[in-house]
């Protein structure tokens, strides 16, 4: 396989969130090219105040149910949010998105709407798409562990959309809420895939717990790992013959199957965790043996969206704790919007979890954001005008309040039919351009907050 071939496949695989605008068609990218410009022309024609909206318009109805936003920054009043935590309720996984990777307000939203979910609302965990290593590390920082924060999320991060600022600074409010309540902590969780790197813990967390309850396994499990320990580098591994990453995938899972065997009649934390890493092991070797065919990027995308699910259920189950999960809107909807992704991490999370789950997705009429290219992984400030007539954002944003979030699922019968028609709307990954997809928002989210004006995120 082709270097690019195999490096664009990859990270449609881990990063790609928001559609995979890695690998879209040039048609579609030409498309999208002309979606963009025509937006960017009808806003800087029309005029600075919103239009006022027609007799029918579902404007009325969702402007009658929506609940002005105070901000979007972390601190002060959370007076604003009290609607919000009713929408939430006694949910125990809350699935929290993003229309971009790259912008500013989404993220300190999510921030400021974590800070009052632990604080009003008993929530533990802050769950990210990212990999499970990486959320090792981070956990062991905002529970006391050495080392700086911004080299840390750098070095964990700088190949994602999060290294920015607006990360440094959850990380440093999580660590200093753990100081002043060493008896009800909050915890980091990655729930994705390792990528770019598997890491040695999850190697050593296996080996240890072997080593002391099940010495027997301990020579065949070192043995089983050898070459995957020397291979942690997902490129490198992607980029072996076919025939050699599905042999060292069966080595993963011979191990994880040799634990999963010797399960305690009595449960166990020691046991649950050891067999929580080697599936982790496991998982990502699964995935890249995976073909960059259509097919096969399907079926790994599918693979994706069910191990993210299954690892967040996995991590409230084994802590007890409620989690607010971070991804993009596309991964904590319900409905797919694209043919390569046949079925998104929030709709088996609401499988599992049924309404233990809520998804929440964000909207905006215009901004800026920070993405990749189809041809360049350097991270550029891009900008999109207003939501042109047709889009979703473009009714959303006549509503009088410029930051408002409205329950979809209460809403008058008005609104719910136009909320049940796919409409183009904004829903941007890694790269750009990307978009608008058609998307019924009624069908994706539960709740949805929708920003008037975003600006790009602050790289580090």
């Amino acid at each position: 396989m082709a270097r690019t071939a195999w490096r664009r496949t990859a990270l449609l695989l881990v990063t790609a969130a928001g559609a995979g605008a890695l690998v879209a068609p040039q048609a579609a990218q030409a498309a999208q090219t002309t979606q963009s410009a025509q937006a960017a022309q009808a806003a800087q024609a029309a005029p600075p105040t919103r239009a006022a909206p027609r007799a029918g318009d579902p404007v009325r109805a969702i402007e009658r149910s929506a609940h002005p936003l105070r901000s979007t920054d972390p601190g002060g009043s959370t007076a604003d949010l009290r609607p919000l935590g009713r929408m939430v309720g006694g949910a125990e996984v809350v699935g929290l998105g993003e229309a971009t990777h790259g912008s500013h307000e989404f993220f300190t939203m999510k921030d400021r709407v974590f800070r009052y979910l632990v604080e009003k609302k008993g929530f533990t965990t802050f769950a990210q798409e990212i990999s499970w290593t990486t959320g090792l590390r981070f956990d062991a920082y905002v529970r006391g562990g050495k080392g700086d924060v911004r080299k840390l999320v750098h070095d964990e991060l700088a190949e994602t959309p999060w290294d920015t600022d607006e990360y440094v600074r959850l990380l440093t409010w999580m660590r200093a809420y753990n100081q002043k309540h060493p008896d009800r902590q909050v915890r980091f969780m990655g729930n994705d895939l390792n990528y770019p790197h598997q890491g040695t813990e999850v190697f050593d967390a296996v080996r240890s717990y072997v080593r002391a309850h099940e010495p027997d396994l301990a020579e065949r499990v070192d043995a089983l790992y050898a070459p995957l320990r020397r291979l942690t580098d997902s490129d490198v591994f992607w980029k072996l013959p076919m025939a050699e990453r599905k042999r060292l995938t069966k080595r993963a899972e011979e191990v994880h199957g040799l634990l999963e065997g010797r399960r305690p009649a009595h449960g166990g934390r020691a046991h649950a965790w050891a067999l929580r890493n080697a599936e982790s092991i496991a998982e990502t070797a699964q995935i890249l043996t995976y073909d960059d065919t259509d097919q096969g990027v399907k079926d790994a995308m599918l693979h994706r969206d069910r191990l993210m699910a299954r690892n967040t259920a996995w991590w409230q189950r084994y802590t007890g704790g409620k989690v607010l999960l971070s991804a993009h809107n596309a991964h904590v909807g319900y409905e797919s919007y694209d043919q390569r992704y046949p079925k998104m991490q929030g709709a088996f999370l609401r499988d599992a979890l049924g309404k233990r789950y809520r998804s929440i997705g964000f909207t905006f009429d215009r901004g800026a954001f920070m993405a990749q290219s189809e041809t360049s992984t350097v991270w550029r400030e891009r900008s999109v005008g207003a939501a042109t007539p047709g889009m979703n954002e473009y009714t959303l944003d006549k509503v009088r309040h410029d930051d408002y979030v409205v329950d979809l699922r209460t809403l008058p019968a008005t609104a719910r039919t136009w909320l049940d028609k796919a409409r183009p709307t904004r829903s941007i990954g890694t790269a750009y351009p990307d978009g608008p997809w058609p998307i019924r928002l009624g069908a994706s989210h539960d709740i949805l907050i929708h920003l008037h004006q975003v600006t790009a995120a602050h790289r580090q």
